[in-house]
């Protein structure tokens, strides 16, 4: 079957039995980032799936976090990570839900899972009775700030970098 003739994704929250899967999609994100800028985003390490999965698994009872999965054919195919946070000086907001990963397996993609997982994890945040929720994106990554701003986000910060092995002219 291909993706396109796939089933609807269900969202559910993660369990223990995830934390696998939640390891190679979170790799998926840190190695993506990297090829989007490899000076600003950390070099995947040799052990990031299992280190992802180690992090990922620890917040899974954490009543501030928020961690669901997206299943299609009993896998895994993609995930979020929310977790709630309260006034945060050096952001200069407020109590917030703050939406740190979206991860949708490549094969998985463009059949509304993303938006799926995006709309389960607000809702989850407004169970919880979070009032706003704020994400960060990569500027290169175009199609989730699609995404977020069909969900409703807005921008509303620009982080800028820059190295300091080199002088500015």
């Amino acid at each position: 079957m291909q993706p396109s003739d796939a089933p609807a994704a269900i969202v559910r929250p993660a369990t223990p039995a995830d934390v696998p899967a939640l390891g190679r999609l979170g790799a998926l994100l840190v190695y993506v980032h990297h090829a989007f800028d490899a000076a600003r985003f950390i070099v995947p390490p040799p052990d990031i799936e299992d280190a992802y999965a180690a992090f990922l698994g620890a917040l899974l009872d954490d009543p501030d976090a928020v961690v669901l999965v997206a299943e299609r054919d009993g896998s895994v195919v993609g995930y979020t990570y929310a977790a709630i946070e309260g006034t945060d000086f050096l952001a200069l907001r407020g109590p917030a839900g703050v939406l740190h990963d979206l991860a949708v397996d490549p094969a998985h993609r463009a059949h509304g899972i993303g938006r799926m997982l995006v709309d389960a994890t607000i809702a989850a945040l407004r169970a919880r009775g979070v009032r706003q929720a704020v994400l960060f994106t990569a500027v290169q990554n175009e199609s989730a700030q699609r995404l977020f701003a069909h969900a409703g986000f807005r921008p509303t910060m620009i982080e800028m970098t820059r190295e300091l092995d080199d002088e500015v002219r």
